[in-house]
């Protein structure tokens, strides 16, 4: 299956773009073709908009005017890159040419690049300096992140287990400037709160973070065209920076945080060898406290440490944080229903979308505070998340003429209603409605009750409500049962409800007894 770009991927090379990056370092910098990055601008270009307008448009509207298009055709590639494998083999043979093999890579493949990318294709999977160098880091360019390979530990309180927590290491590499947190997990939620830590940690936000590719982070895996997933996204676009995988197999490219790593193994983990934690936040307590004397180390060959270089040079090159600090997402597929609600799974409750939505499936956004309805990447339902189990929440806007009339429900309403037919009907009505969890069941058996007037009268509905309150038989099919066999008529009612008592033995009643007698 091909690569696709979708609207989010759009907006990082927009964003790089704007940050004064060249076409070729977008490419480099997100993992795909200098020529894609090339295209696009010039579509951007095309569209008769400003690059700062397409960055405001929502992923709708970007994917009007941009549809996904191919970027890589994988069996194409994978051909490509096996050919690469005999190529590299002959590199050192005298005579060796690239022009040869290219001409006979074109006799043999089935749709063969042409020369230009050929070379490009090679120059990425081989580079030219295989020895070590030095890697140059543009201040505030960059932020690498990554999980260390061995683990802290706390304590359980009540059972006295060990429990394992990951360590999650983040660096600066102008200043090296190290950010340490101890976290329950290497999952989406625990990977986006460390990384919106460290950045609030950093005062600032670098252009780029370069993870390494994990789970949580990358929901496809690609030396060139990583697929980063939707909450990692967009949580970049709420701090304006891109994320760019490190190539796997290419140790390079984490060779500065993984250094981190190993030092943070010498500076706190061993510190911390003898000491006993109950908690994640007594533990990390104590990280910040070594940290703090971490980064406050004079480099052997500077007479700098890294938070002098970090407030010296590079702090002044992150990008402000935003006004609010990032909420995770989650993501829930619904289809609207024929009430013209979508079912939140996580809370087992109801929100409502706009009438004209029903019967068709929507993407449901959500965070701590707020649920979001989607169709199509339009959002077309605002709510705030309400946590009650079975709940139903309502925009009036959203619904037709005729639904409109059953959002008015509630224990008020149907108390209003029942009062205009007798003060019975009402106590029935009262009991009907708090005898049940789940509030709309209470409410159609009210209405049931209610519209019972309509065939018998609002002088027998009450009559009926009495006796069934005196039966303590409050229910619509009994209420029903009793007008329908004109027991609220009746005397024998009341002759059913004694032989319906419990029999009191003589000797507990005295007065009784000899009233009798």
């Amino acid at each position: 299956m091909a690569n696709t770009l979708d609207p989010m991927d759009l907006k990082q090379i927009i964003s790089l773009h704007l940050d004064g990056f060249s076409n070729r370092k977008i490419g480099a910098t997100l993992g795909i073709s200098r020529n894609t990055v090339n295209t696009y601008m010039r579509l951007f270009k095309a569209s008769g908009s400003s690059l700062k307008e397409l960055l405001a448009l929502d992923n709708a509207g970007l994917e009007k005017l941009f549809p996904s298009h191919t970027t890589i055709d994988n069996p194409r590639y994978e051909e490509l890159m096996l050919y690469f494998e005999g190529v590299n083999k002959a590199r050192n043979h005298p005579g060796f040419t690239f022009l040869y093999h290219y001409q006979e890579y074109v006799a043999q493949a089935k749709d063969p690049y042409g020369y230009t990318q050929f070379m490009e294709h090679y120059r990425r999977k081989y580079t030219k300096v295989k020895g070590s160098m030095k890697l140059e880091h543009d201040p505030g360019n960059e932020v690498f992140i990554d999980y260390a390979g061995k683990k802290l530990q706390i304590i359980d309180k009540e059972t006295g287990e060990l429990v394992p927590v990951e360590v999650f290491v983040a660096i600066l590499p102008n200043s090296q400037y190290t950010y340490v947190e101890a976290c329950r997990s290497q999952k989406r939620e625990d990977l986006i709160t460390c990384c919106c830590n460290a950045l609030h940690f950093y005062g600032g936000v670098p252009k780029a973070i370069v993870s390494d590719n994990l789970k949580s982070a990358v929901t496809r895996a690609s030396r060139y065209e990583a697929d980063i997933n939707r909450s990692f996204k967009d949580f970049a676009r709420h701090y304006d920076c891109v994320i760019n995988p490190a190539r796997g197999y290419a140790p390079q490219d984490k060779a500065l945080v993984e250094n981190a790593v190993n030092l943070a193994y010498q500076r706190i983990y061993y510190p911390l060898r003898e000491m006993s934690f109950f908690s994640l936040e007594d533990l990390n307590r104590e990280i910040k406290r070594l940290l703090e004397r971490y980064n406050d180390l004079l480099f052997s060959r500077k007479e700098a440490s890294r938070r002098e270089l970090f407030q010296s040079v590079e702090r002044e090159y992150l990008k402000p944080l935003p006004e609010t600090v990032y909420e995770l997402k989650g993501y829930r597929r619904a289809k609207v229903q024929k009430i013209g609600y979508v079912y939140f799974s996580p809370d087992k409750s109801y929100y409502s979308a706009p009438y004209r939505y029903i019967g068709k499936e929507t993407t449901i956004h959500y965070t701590s505070s707020v649920v979001e309805v989607y169709y199509y990447h339009q959002r077309i339902a605002l709510h705030q998340r309400n946590p009650s189990k079975g709940s139903y929440n309502t925009n009036k806007e959203h619904l037709s003429s005729t639904h409109k009339y059953y959002s008015d429900w509630s224990p008020e309403f149907f108390k209003k209603k029942a009062a205009i037919h007798g003060k019975y009907v009402l106590g029935c009505i009262e009991q009907i409605i708090t005898a049940v969890d789940y509030p709309e069941i209470g409410y159609k058996r009210a209405m049931g009750v209610i519209q019972l007037h309509k065939s018998y009268g609002s002088q027998r509905l009450d009559d009926a409500c009495k006796r069934a309150l005196q039966a303590d038989a409050v229910t619509y099919l009994r209420i029903k049962n009793i007008l329908k066999n004109n027991l609220d008529k009746s005397s024998l009612f009341y002759q059913d409800l004694e032989e319906d008592k419990p029999h009191i033995p003589e000797h507990d009643n005295l007065r009784g007894a000899s009233a009798y007698k």
